[in-house]
């Protein structure tokens, strides 16, 4: 082979030293490097239309020093005499009030160009004075329209003298797993800032509060981001960032945005009244697991089991019951228990929904018209304390009939009825579902039990149906009541 022929692809490469730094040029014979790969499309336009309207909140509070650290024994004429009076504020007797002042930073976003301001509440609550801090560097002090600590949504509202730049809610149900988002904020008070990421995972449930139902992104949410939006792709709110995932304090991309269509119907509400006004069905609630779907024959567990009424409640008229199960509410399906809460809070108080329920096995349409939350939040705590637990005799449980003197003992309120529990088998399943001597069995497969054979006759007929589990309704000592399967081995 000839030598020109081996070298030709080389002789396309001339290396060139200029200043002591090589580069490589390519000779025109045809060959093209290749061309680097884009990056993903800039959001630079998209986040300069926006960066105005995000503002940084910064609030102050004044709070007492009420440490009472044991004062130390020191020597009368000791040189430290006067310092340790001083610290521990008792010079002369009296003890000197101690306070400070503490000052925290958050993020908002404008929602009126008239000066509403959407942010956390953690961002606000308790705060003496709140202060708007605006891209443009200009100030203004803020006033709370409204707060609502289950969502964790805050409304201020400041008095501009010119028209401030304002961004509308999108709707977060379009939003899908793998979408583009974009979250604005103050982090560390460094100023505006702008991540970008996707969105990870909805409806996550964070245990935070009774509406969880949050958007996970990836996008990086830091400490001052709290309150900010995070926006689509097109420019529109589809959550506010509220809160991280992190063993560090900083971003390790798990962050959670409340979905806007909680926020818009919370914020509207804030705006309206100074606070919210959330529908109330006032039934206490249980998941529906696969050992209850089967002893309700049901096909799949699904749906909130109604587990108690709230005396003097909306449905406290008998039109919906303990053991019934709730699988659509005013057109909206039910898929498991914490769907439920939810749904009836973003409902108006006063409406006339409809329920659909499973009751004894048969579907059912209940109409009802809704209270509101905030009035019947006594009456849940009242109901929360008089109203759960409940058991029997026979699988493990040694059962009694209810007589005064085992009221007396248990001291079960006059209001309960059924079959006594004295005693429970350490080593059975009873046991295993946390069923104590003193609750009292109320009904065995909703059938209402008066005698410990009413519950065994309940149970072996269970068996010979080739029922797997008993379901309980039990009530504990005030009156509480819950529903227990109770395998039957």
């Amino acid at each position: 082979m000839p030598l020109n022929t081996v070298l030709k692809p080389v002789r396309a490469i001339a290396v060139i030293t200029a200043l002591g730094v090589a580069a490589v040029q390519f000779a025109d014979l045809g060959v093209r490097p290749a061309q680097a790969a884009q990056g993903p499309e800039s959001v630079a336009d998209l986040a300069e239309q926006l960066l105005d309207s995000v503002v940084n909140i910064s609030t102050s509070q004044r709070v007492s020093n009420n440490r009472r650290t044991p004062r130390p024994r020191i020597p009368d004429g000791s040189p430290f005499q006067d310092f340790f009076d001083e610290f521990f504020g008792e010079r002369e007797g009296e003890q000197a009030p101690r306070s400070r002042r503490v000052n925290s930073l958050g993020s908002g976003f404008v929602i009126d160009k008239e000066g509403v301001i959407v942010t956390n509440n953690h961002v606000i609550a308790d705060a003496d004075d709140i202060e708007v801090n605006f891209a443009d560097g200009s100030k203004l002090s803020a006033e709370v329209v409204g707060a609502d600590p289950k969502t964790d949504i805050a409304v201020l509202r400041v008095k501009p003298e010119t028209p401030l730049t304002a961004v509308s809610f999108g709707n977060s149900e379009t939003i899908r797993i793998g979408d583009w988002v974009m979250a604005i904020g103050n982090p560390f008070g460094l100023g505006g800032t702008v991540t970008t990421g996707i969105v990870s995972a909805r409806g996550r449930d964070i245990n935070s509060g009774p509406y969880d139902n949050f958007i996970q992104t990836d996008a990086a949410i830091n400490r001052g981001n709290s309150g900010g939006p995070l926006f689509n792709q097109t420019g529109e709110v589809i959550g506010v960032n509220t809160a991280i995932i992190s063993p560090t304090g900083g971003s390790i991309g798990i962050g959670f945005a409340v979905p806007s269509d909680l926020v818009k119907s919370v914020v509207a509400q804030l705006i309206e009244f100074g606070e919210t006004r959330r529908g109330w069905l006032g039934v206490r609630i249980q998941p529906v697991t696969d050992d209850i779907a089967e002893s309700l024959d049901m096909k799949e567990a699904m749906g909130a089991l109604v587990a108690g009424i709230i005396k003097g409640g909306p449905v406290d008229d008998g039109s919906i019951q303990p053991g019934d199960v709730i699988i659509r509410f005013d057109g909206q399906a039910v898929e498991d228990m914490r769907d439920l809460p939810r749904i009836v809070a973003e409902s108006p108080v006063g409406k006339e929904v409809e329920v659909v329920i499973i009751r004894k096995g048969k579907e059912e349409t209940i109409a009802v018209t809704l209270g509101r939350l905030e009035d019947g939040e006594q009456l849940i705590a009242q109901a929360q304390q008089s109203d759960e637990p409940e058991t029997a005799t026979v699988l493990g449980m040694e059962l009694a009939e209810l007589d005064s003197a085992l009221r007396e003992k248990y001291e079960i309120s006059e209001n309960v009825e059924g079959v006594v529990i004295v005693n429970v088998d350490e080593d059975s399943s009873a046991a295993e579902k946390r069923i104590v001597a003193g609750d009292v069995i109320v009904e065995v497969a909703q059938e209402v039990v008066k005698s410990p054979q009413e519950v065994s006759d309940r149970v072996t007929k269970l068996k010979d149906d080739g029922r797997r589990n008993a379901l309980l309704m039990i009530a504990n000592t005030i009156g509480e009541l819950r529903f227990v399967t109770v395998p039957m081995r």
